[in-house]
């Protein structure tokens, strides 16, 4: 019996088109809620950039962020975990030396390093997020422990760099920029921490994605739903592929299995 939903924001609740959660959507969270569900998130985004589910924000009950790395229900931490200092400062070192962009997550602020037209396109025009201001010392980090990073690089500079951040793993839900995460961390790590304060099995959860960083979540859980929107390898991780977003993914995924 599936008992918890676990649900991506970009490209499975929003729409990389309007931005917004379609109504079907919102219909779809609200009759499984109703029906006895717990509703929960499970995005790459930090929760300083988690603002485009307004629609639907009142029925979830808890939150994987970071792509695992910080998991909480209203003001109670489930789960963190952050990034070795000195792969912080290795990776500030390779944005100076290589000259891309980079967004560092930090667990009070939010800070970016070379902030250029590349990073504005990806990261405030793809995900229609405020414009942020350049970072532009590693002092400005000082204070602040980081759950993710995110480059603005391709899989090559990706192979490249990887090696030299031993504490960390890296994901991809775009071909545009990368996320990094302490080691050990995942989505599927994330859920098992929410699993385990709730009560519930992960093999109890039902979990909708569409990005190559949802695949060790559409794995470890119950049910994974792969939206229509996916790629193939995304696809082929999913125990069934539903709709695209922008067409009824969510709703037509629940019904689907008989949820609403």
């Amino acid at each position: 019996m599936t008992k918890a939903l676990f649900f991506d924001i970009d490209g499975t609740l929003v729409s990389f088109k309007t931005h917004r959660v379609p109504d079907s959507t919102i219909e779809a969270i609200g009759r499984a809620k109703t029906a006895g569900c717990l509703i929960f998130i499970s995005t790459g985004r930090p929760v300083q950039l988690i603002d485009n589910i307004g629609a639907v924000e009142h029925l979830i009950d808890g939150y994987v962020t970071t792509n695992g790395a910080h998991c909480f229900s209203g003001d109670t931490l489930l789960f963190e975990r952050t990034i070795p200092r000195e792969d912080v400062e290795k990776m500030w070192e390779f944005s100076q030396k290589l000259g891309f962009s980079a967004l560092f997550v930090g667990r009070n602020d939010i800070y970016v390093a070379n902030k250029d037209e590349k990073m504005a396109a990806v990261i405030e025009n793809l995900l229609n997020l405020p414009k942020m201001q350049d970072c532009h010392d590693i002092s400005g980090l000082s204070g602040d422990d980081i759950y993710q990073i995110s480059p603005v690089v391709n899989p090559q500079e990706e192979a490249m760099i990887m090696p030299s951040l031993p504490g960390c793993s890296s994901c991809r839900w775009s071909p545009a920029f990368m996320d990094v995460i302490p080691k050990g961390v995942d989505k599927a790590r994330g859920i098992a921490a929410v699993a385990g304060h709730f009560g519930f099995g992960i093999d109890e959860c039902m979990a909708f994605g569409d990005g190559g960083n949802d695949i060790a979540m559409l794995k470890a859980v119950g049910t994974g739903i792969a939206m229509g929107n996916s790629s193939d390898e995304v696809k082929a991780a999913a125990d069934y592929v539903t709709t695209s977003v922008d067409d009824d993914g969510i709703y037509n995924g629940l019904r689907h299995f008989g949820i609403i």
